[in-house]
């Protein structure tokens, strides 16, 4: 398998005042004079990581992270039970970025992202395609309200124990209900116990997806600190309450688009939380993009989708575009 770059530190940081009260923490490594990629990051609200720097040819990329609205390093932060979230939205998120491109005075970059961050990007990238070089997804979602039932109640089936535990952490919510919308209230109610409790439930059944691949080895959602987790969950339920601010399918009838902007998406066959239909139906509706599907792999990925997603890095790393 393809070996990660070495680890890898910013050269440059700072936090950016998108409005609103709001500020968003960025970070640049590798080649100030590299061919510019920006990394969006998943959860909605996870934050930028530290290893994804490492997917990344140092002495060929200026790599770009940002801590979205409300979580990571960005103030406010969400789990301040103060923070407003009214001005936290994808069409905020998109605005955010495309300052940040500015104020970092890029003029295209690749876009690189898995999971909510490929609905982020894509959404971001149907908007300013001329803004975008390539883009580079693994577990691709487009979070149409589909996909959202799906993953809070429709993967049920495989886990019906787990999956009433969730539902009973809404109490009143019907089997057929917005449990979604349930836990979003939950989490902006007054008492901090209630917050504390439905970010548990929450962060339980996320987990529960995930089991298979983790073998009860961690929990990705659980083992988060308090803080994380609370705006996590506070973010999630907010957006995905709102159906993240898309017409349903906006993303996948908007795909032309991206038209001309090379792309690859790389998608586990077992991904339990979002299936392999939304990149397939991704794939056929952006003809420049390329599908690779793992074999054995889910929504968290494994060595062979790393070294796919190495592969596609180092190949629009060496070439001239962007």
């Amino acid at each position: 398998m393809s070996e990660l770059y070495p680890p890898l530190e910013p050269y440059e940081t700072g936090m950016l005042d998108v409005g609103d009260g709001n500020s968003v923490y960025w970070e640049v490594c590798g080649n100030p004079a590299g061919k510019p990629a920006l990394v969006v990051h998943g959860g909605p609200g996870s934050g930028c990581g530290t290893g994804v720097r490492r997917f990344f040819d140092p002495d060929r990329y200026r790599v770009v992270l940002f801590d979205q609205r409300g979580c990571g390093r960005s103030t406010p932060h969400a789990a301040d039970p103060a923070t407003d979230m009214r001005h936290n939205t994808t069409w905020h998120l998109i605005a955010d970025m495309e300052r940040l491109r500015e104020h970092l005075g890029i003029d295209r970059w690749l876009l690189h992202g898995g999971s909510w961050g490929s609905t982020l990007l894509l959404a971001y990238a149907e908007q300013h395609p001329r803004r975008v070089s390539e883009i580079v997804i693994a577990s691709v979602t487009t979070t149409r309200r589909s996909e959202t039932d799906w993953l809070y109640r429709g993967v049920g089936r495989f886990f019906p124990e787990q999956w009433e535990r969730f539902l009973a952490g809404a109490p009143g919510t019907p089997r057929d209900g917005d449990i979604v919308g349930a836990y979003a209230r939950l989490m902006e109610h007054p008492d901090a116990a209630v917050r504390h409790k439905a970010t548990a439930d929450w962060c339980a059944w996320e987990d529960a997806v995930l089991s298979g691949e983790t073998n009860g080895a961690s929990n990705p959602y659980g083992d988060r600190p308090s803080a994380a987790r609370l705006a996590l969950v506070r973010i999630c339920s907010h957006y995905f309450s709102h159906g993240v601010w898309l017409e349903e399918g906006a993303l996948l009838r908007d795909a032309g688009r991206l038209a001309g902007i090379p792309g690859v998406l790389i998608h586990g066959r077992f991904d339990m939380g979002g299936p392999l239909q939304t990149a397939w139906e991704l794939a056929r509706a952006w003809p420049d993009a390329k599908l690779i599907t793992v074999e054995g792999a889910g929504h968290l990925g494994t060595e062979a989708t790393r070294a796919h997603v190495l592969e596609a890095l180092d190949a629009f790393g060496a070439s001239d575009a962007g």
